[in-house]
């Protein structure tokens, strides 16, 4: 352990004074047998001795030390103990304590049997992302089944000048162990080194009886250490419907005190940035557009299509925006750059903006977190346009459409880049169109139907259908529908196995029309289908189309005690015509139901008309989104669900076969019905 050999992303080195040392001695004795050992091990369940971890942040460097010593009882544990990867951000640092196992009750240092490589972190550096991460890969030769593999590190992140934020500000979220594991002893502490006072925030921690208990929040001052300790351990977290306990550690801030941090930084860059000075070319074409709505949607897809989007992952901790005529100048930026180009020219052209600070991935999780800039990793646009608020990506691509049309950004949480702002909460909302209009035609004469859908997609549908035709073999896509055909109209009742082609001859799809200003495309298929009709075991023929997206089974199935379910369904108009050569049953309790249902999150309505030789159903959902259901209100929601799913997403009608005997038999059935 005195090998000081040192590379420049990882060292073999003794830990670090806060992390404390542990000798031989010591591991030996803290891999000890025990009865609750003995019947992990006896379960086929890998069994982990101790784990120490440590995390210490100082105003210099962010660091985290682990001293673990586990069971490769398993094949599968085994083949990844023995090659692993650790990615390290650049000036981070990965130090190897300790690398041994516990073999036949004898302590065997494993360095010498280890091999390390250190190369680029390939899976960072494409697509506009750019980073300096290294991956070390680690190769431990000779591990067995059934060794007890001890391992001891540290990761020491030492700050640069473009960490200020991370030098100024703390943030780490420490989250309860794995609950694949169970744990002899676990010990985690937080070092807080800093100048400022860190809060620390205990969430979704548990009673005995399972209930959530009241966040509690408490505070450490520069040298002291927060300390959680388990033994016997075994996470009782239930993690498909609890959130594991975590504890947000952050330095004491208030949101407004955070926002006036941070605007200067952007108001700099406004008040120097004159777009006349640095993008005459530009100007000259906004001011040939006569019409503000044409003018605005030019602006936004200006900088979204013809400015790259780098993500530049050693600088995303910071939030000093690049200068927009460097942005435009090299026509490249990350989120900032490019979310603060748009607003110089919104501001040019007359339209309030604002930049706002937003993570998609954690969004819910930011109401419970301690106020901290390190909670957010994106940057977007907040728009104020004809008395309605907008939300604009500069990153995204192919977007297209008035404002009004343009695609929706699902999110709640935001923290608007101006002077004494709090965390704000977006308004919940609800579509001014239908996401998906669509008509079905299916007409049967004799043992052939004619089947056409015309389907009208906006907003995000139309930017997601454009991408999907632009990159995908019309083959494949005729072919995606016609397997989504074979449910609608129930031949994998009749039918299953039977290959989709020979099902839908002739089949054809085509864009009709692409209006890029009303973000509207229009889709046509048709296809040729021999014997139309759904025969059941009883040779009783139905005409039926039932469209399972409709029936929305996540909502149905959602079960989860922490987690309030987060609404986000399109809207949907669907007008069904089913038409034959034969007589039907007009009675039919399925073919005449209709449904109307007025929940606080959607309406939906089902309308039929029902003639001798047909129907038709006009089907309309209307959903409230971009907001959380609470659970008191829940299970009205499921079971509204749980109707559209009774027979009200579709239409089906029952022939009446030809011929006495036939007439007689559905008389009888009506009858006794």
């Amino acid at each position: 352990m005195d090998n000081q050999m040192q590379v420049e992303n990882y060292r073999i080195q003794k830990p670090e004074i806060w992390a404390g040392n542990i000798g031989d001695e010591e591991i030996k004795s803290r891999i000890k047998d025990s009865e609750f050992a003995r019947r992990q091990i006896d379960e086929g369940r890998d069994y982990c001795y101790f784990l120490d971890k440590k995390h210490y942040t100082s105003n210099t460097e962010n660091s985290e030390y682990v001293c673990m010593a586990y069971t490769l009882n398993e094949p599968g544990n085994l083949e990844r103990a023995s090659v692993s990867d650790v990615i390290v951000e650049e000036n981070e640092v990965y130090q190897i304590h300790r690398i041994s196992v516990l073999r036949d009750g004898v302590l065997i240092d494993k360095i010498p049997d280890t091999k390390i490589k250190v190369l680029d972190s390939e899976n960072q550096s494409s697509g506009g992302v750019l980073s300096s991460n290294k991956k070390i890969n680690i190769t431990i030769k000779d591990l067995r089944l059934y060794d007890v593999l001890i391992l001891e590190d540290s990761r020491i992140k030492e700050f640069t000048d473009r960490d200020f934020l991370r030098k100024e500000f703390s943030k780490y979220v420490w989250v309860s162990p794995d609950k694949y594991w169970a744990y002899g002893s676990f010990k985690f502490t937080f070092i807080n080194n800093r100048e400022q006072t860190i809060a620390y925030k205990k969430t979704f921690f548990r009673d005995e009886q399972g209930n959530v208990l009241e966040p509690e929040i408490n505070h450490l001052k520069k040298g002291e250490r927060f300390v959680i300790e388990e033994e016997n351990y075994i996470n009782p977290v239930d993690s498909g419907r609890e959130i594991f306990p975590y504890i947000d550690f952050a330095t004491e801030n208030s949101w407004k005190d955070l926002s006036n941090y941070i605007v200067p930084f952007y108001e700099e860059i406004f008040n120097k940035s004159s777009l006349q000075d640095f993008a005459p070319n530009l100007v000259e074409k906004l001011d040939a557009i006569a019409d503000q709505d044409e003018k605005l949607q030019f602006a936004i897809e200006y900088v979204q299509n013809h400015i790259y989007y780098i993500f530049n992952a050693d600088e995303m901790n910071g939030h000093k925006p690049q200068e927009p005529s460097v942005t435009y100048e090299n026509k490249q930026g990350d989120c900032k750059a490019k979310s603060v180009l748009l607003k110089v020219i919104l501001d040019y052209i007359g339209v309030d903006a604002s930049v706002v600070l937003v993570n998609f991935n954690t969004d819910y999780y930011i109401k419970y977190y301690l106020p901290s800039f390190l909670s957010f990793n994106h940057v977007v646009l907040k728009v104020n346009y004809k008395g309605e608020e907008y939300f604009v990506d500069a990153t995204i691509r192919d977007e297209f459409g008035l404002i009004e049309n343009r695609g929706f950004i699902y999110f709640m949480h935001y923290l608007e880049v101006k002077k004494d702002q709090v965390l704000q909460v977006r308004k919940s909302y609800k579509f001014p169109y239908f996401c998906i209009n669509e008509k079905v035609d299916l007409n049967a004469q004799g043992n052939t139907g004619k089947l056409n859908l015309s389907t009208t997609y906006k907003g995000n549908r139309a930017n997601a259908m454009r991408r999907y035709f632009k990159s995908t073999n019309k083959r494949e896509i005729i072919d995606s529908w016609n397997s989504f055909l074979f449910y609608a109209l129930n031949y994998s009742g009749d039918r299953n196995g039977t290959d989709v082609r020979n099902v839908f001859k002739d089949a054809a799809i085509d864009v009709v029309s692409d209006d890029k200003r009303l973000n509207e495309v229009k889709i046509q298929y048709t296809a040729t289908i021999e014997n139309p009709y759904f025969a059941d075991p009883q040779k009783n023929r139905f005409l039926m189309y039932f469209d399972r997206n409709v029936v929305k089974a996540g909502a149905r199935d959602f079960i989860h005690k922490d987690l309030p379910f987060w609404h986000n369904f399109d809207s949907e108009k669907y007008e069904i015509n089913l038409q034959t050569d034969q007589k039907i049953d007009t009675e039919e309790k399925y073919t005449v139901q209709e449904s109307t249902i007025s929940n606080p999150y959607f309406d939906y309505k089902s309308r039929k008309k029902v003639h001798k030789n047909g129907a038709s159903v006009s089907i309309e959902y209307n959903p409230l989104i971009n907001i959380e259901i609470p659970q008191s209100e829940f299970e009205q929601f499921r079971t509204d669900h749980h109707t559209i799913a009774d027979s009200n997403f579709g239409l089906g009608i029952d022939i009446i076969e030809p011929g006495l005997m036939n007439m007689l038999k559905f008389s009888f059935k009506k009858k006794f019905k």
